[in-house]
């Protein structure tokens, strides 16, 4: 196993990013399900085994790199080398309004899996955002990447809400909902 340094993230390589950021596998998903009347809304979510794991992956484009390299600017972004070689990062973003730490990325190569870098970065992150008087950290993830909710609520976030538009006006029933992590700090 290598020594893994983490240090601040000033610049961003987009060869680095389109390498973290090519999607996820996940063995379950969170169905979601909403009932509304003139007295109340209940919104539930409920964890369901797949029979074949759900495959998502995307590209990062330019106009993707070029708010995040805008997002380094905030001197709140990590990343893990081995190396020289980036085996992990977290791009953040500061709101000065509501005092939150927006992590816009955060990924971890798979071939780094459970050494406990992911974890380190985020106690890292932590860390930063208290000593800029922040109070919570936000990231959004997907109905459909449990691996991603496992991992957050293991490291001291929990569902702070959903977006039942987020992506496209047809995300419920069956398509992916915006879910939305805080770990209060």
């Amino acid at each position: 196993m290598s020594i893994i340094n983490i240090r601040p993230l000033n610049t961003l390589d987009p060869a680095d990013i389109r390498r973290l950021n090519s999607g996820y596998t996940s063995p379950a998903k969170y169905a979601l399900s909403k009932e509304e009347t003139s007295v109340s809304t209940v919104i539930a979510m409920r964890r369901v085994e797949l029979s074949q794991p759900y495959v998502k992956s995307w590209e990062t484009g330019e106009a993707d790199i070029a708010l995040l390299q805008e997002a380094i600017q905030d001197k709140l972004s990590l990343a893990a080398y081995a190396g020289d070689q980036m085996v992990g990062i977290t791009i953040a973003e500061k709101r000065k309004w509501n005092r939150t730490l927006w992590v816009w990325e955060f990924h971890i190569d798979p071939a780094y899996h459970r050494q406990g870098i992911g974890r380190r970065l985020m106690q890292t992150l932590a860390d930063l955002a208290r000593q800029q008087g922040l109070r919570v950290m936000v990231c959004e993830t997907q109905s459909t990447n449990v691996p991603a909710i496992d991992f957050y609520r293991a490291v001291g976030f929990e569902v702070g809400g959903l977006d039942l538009s987020y992506y496209t006006n047809d995300d419920l029933p069956d398509g992916e909902v915006a879910i939305f992590m805080k770990r209060k700090l």
